[in-house]
């Protein structure tokens, strides 16, 4: 999301480092270049001047100025007034320790609340909470059908609502039915309206009036960029919210949304929707999401996703069949299937430190979803013994699996290969043994005692 405003940041930073000694003005300089990235990332202006004075007031300070890297420090000051800036630090729901909780979803049509509602209900309900969903959006059509789709594919229950039946009656015989099925979390999916009218907030208000709301988080489309920041200002004036959920964060928006939501209505961004997939919501983090803006890469978010779907077990004998060399396409099919798991793989990919520069070589490689799509399709086409031994595949063994895949035989030929430099790569990293023949290797001259 934000790559447009990282490669900006990080020319402006790149100059100011090659500057031998730094002063006021060019970093002054800088700042202004930096204002205009904020601009064109749809930051709030105000923010944006409350940031650049802030940081520059920092930035000039002796500690900058005669530090050993002042440039390195200047960054140091933007990325702490960046994570300032975003919140500080992630924000948990407020959810009641004993008795129903329930989260009001409120916001726009079209910002994603239903499918917003079906992703916090898995996201609850892996934690262990028995979450109850409510349709309580009677006006567009199917919204009650979706979210009953959506709930089913979750495994969570729908309360039975009716488009003749009013929301407020919705929410209070929904807060009934979930003593009744011992649902300790309420999640209302209320309606949403092209734009923000007296019929909407006075519903919403009703809905606040009849039920005791644990929190109200006001659900935004990141891609509408400032549009977002001002509703939710008007949503937090009429109704008093309590956070903020940003939708299609893996899309093309600029970032402007994320980075003046805070500053303006003072409630933080608690989630994040980063993909279509039921299990694309995330816990907001605002120092993880400042250090991907300068281009640090997100290490912590990419430890969480690989935790979040490895299997221990398998990973214990993975490195059985590795110590052993007997890593198998049936192996390597396994592998893709842990990564396609953990996210988009362009988004996991940022998340490593250092690629953003990587992404300004000429010609430098791009992750491609299809080509690993096709790399599955490919091994998924071989036999078990195949699989288990890709020796035995000649030519007309990888004419049957082009034709099988629906892939070319010179696109199964680079699978084989690179499936083959894969071994040969473990191979080298697991080295030569230290003794060899009942006698110990020398060192290299300089290595030994």
């Amino acid at each position: 999301m934000f790559e447009n405003l990282t490669d900006r940041l990080e020319g402006v930073f790149k100059k100011l480092r090659g500057h031998g000694k730094l002063t006021e003005e060019n970093i002054k300089d800088a700042l202004s270049e930096v204002r205009t990235a904020l601009l064109e990332a749809d930051v709030n202006y105000k923010v944006v001047k409350g940031f650049i004075d802030t940081v520059a007031e920092k930035a000039v300070g002796r500690e900058v100025l005669t530090s050993l890297s002042p440039g390195q420090q200047v960054v140091k000051v933007v990325h702490e007034e960046l994570v300032s800036l975003l919140g500080s630090q992630a924000e948990p729901l407020g959810l009641n320790k004993s008795g129903t909780s329930i989260i009001m979803l409120a916001g726009l049509q079209g910002s994603g609340k239903t499918t917003t509602a079906a992703k916090l209900a898995n996201m609850l309900k892996g934690q262990g909470k028995k979450p109850l969903l409510v349709p309580a959006d009677v006006y567009r059509p199917a919204a009650i059908d979706q979210l009953h789709v959506l709930g089913e594919q979750v495994g969570v229950p729908v309360y039975g609502s009716s488009s003749d039946d009013k929301p407020v009656d919705i929410c209070r015989a929904a807060l009934k039915q979930a003593g009744e099925l011992k649902c300790d979390t309420l999640i209302l999916d209320t309606a949403g309206r092209l734009h923000v009218d007296e019929a909407l907030m006075g519903e919403l208000q009703d809905i606040s009036k009849a039920v005791s709301l644990t929190e109200v988080l006001f659900v935004a489309d990141s891609m509408t960029g400032q549009d977002a920041v001002t509703v939710a200002d008007k949503f937090n004036q009429d109704l008093e919210i309590t956070g903020v959920v940003l939708t299609k964060m893996e899309g093309d928006a600029r970032g402007g949304a994320a980075l003046s939501v805070k500053k303006v209505t003072g409630k933080p961004i608690k989630f994040v929707g980063v993909g279509e997939s039921i299990d694309a919501l995330e816990v907001f983090h605002p120092d993880r999401t400042a250090s991907r803006i300068l281009g640090m890469g997100d290490v912590l978010s990419l430890i969480e996703k690989a935790e979040a779907v490895v299997d221990k077990k398998k990973a214990q004998k993975l490195a059985q069949k590795l110590q052993k060399n007997l890593f198998t396409l049936e192996d390597f099919l396994d592998q893709i299937q842990q990564i396609k798991k953990m996210g988009n793989l362009e988004q996991l990919i940022d998340m490593i430190p250092g690629v953003s520069k990587l992404k300004q070589i000429k010609d430098a490689p791009k992750p491609d979803e299809k080509e690993l799509g096709k790399t599955e399709a490919i091994i998924r086409s071989m036999t078990k013994g195949e699989r288990a031994n890709h020796r035995i595949i000649n030519a007309s063994r990888r004419s049957r699996i082009a034709k099988g895949s629906g892939t070319s035989i010179n696109e199964v030929n680079r699978v084989l290969k690179s499936y083959a430099m894969m071994l040969k790569m473990m191979k080298k990293l697991r080295g030569k043994p230290a003794i060899k023949g009942g006698k110990r290797r020398k060192l290299p001259k300089g290595l030994g005692r």
